[in-house]
């Protein structure tokens, strides 16, 4: 029961949470949907830099092209820079991705839920996945799974790569607050809700296509 209920909370990623428009800066409007639009490589890898050390995540566009397009996009508009891993579950997931300038940026993002792709790789140890909130509604949330979630894979979670170095850094990143974090707070308010509630939340440095 433990195991279905943790499942169903990634489900509510949150990634429609309602809040108010907020005037766009121009770091805001360079992390927008308009720009990011190009099409992924058949294979790729992206390096990860955390507060923990490195890991990287190899991408095979034909897993998932819808979700190997949008992860290619946000690591080159430095989407991920900066974003802390506010749900770390043991034995389950790590997840990450709202971006900490809060709803400056997310608010962008909101409408611009990818076509869901066939799951073609199950959600093994170590594969790589968008959350999502239902249909077509992955935005910019990833997940990596800590062990066999394979569960997953009939409620529509398509992995589209998978950490192939630096597994042992993943699942070292910081864990003692469980799935406590707020999406909602951290949707509104970025870092400086976490940073004020969740001090020791591990984060990432920087995020790049090395391939």
């Amino acid at each position: 029961m433990l195991k279905s209920s943790i499942a169903l909370a990634v489900l509510l990623s949150l990634a429609a949470a309602g809040c108010k428009s907020e005037p766009t800066s121009e770091k805001a409007s360079s992390l927008t949907p308009a720009k990011a639009t190009e099409t992924a490589p058949a294979e790729f890898k992206a390096r990860f830099t955390t507060s923990k050390g490195p890991f990287t995540v190899e991408v095979h566009r034909d897993w998932a092209p819808q979700g190997a397009d949008r992860f290619y996009n946000l690591v080159k508009l430095g989407f991920y820079d900066g974003t802390r891993f506010f749900r770390v579950v043991p034995g389950f997931v790590v997840q990450w991705g709202i971006h900490g300038d809060g709803n400056a940026v997310m608010q962008h993002w909101r409408g611009a839920g990818l076509p869901d792709d066939p799951v073609r790789q199950s959600n093994t140890e170590g594969t790589v996945t968008f959350a999502m909130a239902g249909k077509s509604s992955r935005t910019t949330q990833i997940f990596v799974n800590l062990a066999d979630n394979s569960r997953l894979d009939e409620m529509g979670f398509a992995t589209f790569g998978k950490v192939v170095d630096g597994m042992d850094v993943v699942k070292s990143l910081y864990s003692g607050y469980g799935q406590t974090p707020d999406q909602a707070s951290i949707q509104s308010q970025g870092n400086a809700y976490l940073e004020r509630e969740y001090p020791k939340l591990d984060y990432v440095k920087s995020a790049e296509i090395t391939k």
